[in-house]
Parts: structure tokens; C-alpha cells; sequence
């Protein structure tokens, strides 16, 4: 699994977080020193859940064919693999509309 994606996600919300708590400076500096975009980290965590899936159906369209090199036990795995990626970011996305919808209930 890859790690940097949500290492990355998690330094967006830190900074904003810091930004509104009134430590606009020290996230400007962060922005600065090669800060993280949220929207590219979403996208490539997005068209990694893509890749796994469209693998995994590749490799049970093979197994169903009758490929030779495709066993039951890879393919299985890759089908779970996908499926968990999928629902993980299921999961994340259901947070982020719920900090959202927090943020945007917050009083002024």
C-alpha cells in the first residue's frame, strides 16, 4: 500500500487546519517550501484505485478465458486488492465531505 499519498493528504489538512487556527505564516512558508497540492494528491490517489481495478478485472477477464498463466489464487487477490482500495477511498472521501460540511457549519 502505498503510504505517500495519505502522508501527503495529512500535511494538507495539518496546514490548513494551522491556517485557520491562526498560523496563516508558518502555512504560507510551508506552501513556499514545496508545499502539497490537495488536488493533485487526490487525483493520483484516485487513478491509483483506477489502475488496481482495471487490473484486477484484466487478470479475471484472462483467468476466464482460460489463460494459462492466470490462476484462480492471483486473481483473487488482485480482485480483493482492488476492492479494499476502493473502499478506503470510499472511506476518505466520506471524511472529507464530513470536515467539510463541520467547516462550513463552523460560526464566525
Amino acid at each position: 500500500m502505498d503510504t505517500q499519498g495519505i502522508d501527503q493528504m495529512l500535511s494538507v489538512l495539518r496546514a490548513t487546519a494551522a491556517q485557520a487556527g491562526g498560523k496563516a505564516g508558518e502555512t504560507q512558508a510551508t506552501a513556499a517550501a514545496g508545499g502539497v497540492d490537495f488536488a493533485q494528491v487526490l487525483r493520483n490517489t484516485i487513478e491509483q484505485v483506477n489502475q488496481t481495478q482495471q487490473q484486477a478485472e484484466d487478470m479475471a477477464a484472462k483467468f476466464a478465458a482460460g489463460d494459462d498463466n492466470a490462476n484462480l489464487h492471483e486473481v483473487m487477490l488482485s480482485l480483493q486488492k482492488a476492492s479494499l482500495s476502493f473502499q478506503e477511498m470510499v472511506q476518505a472521501r466520506n471524511r472529507l465531505v464530513s470536515a467539510y460540511h463541520d467547516v462550513m457549519n463552523m460560526q464566525v
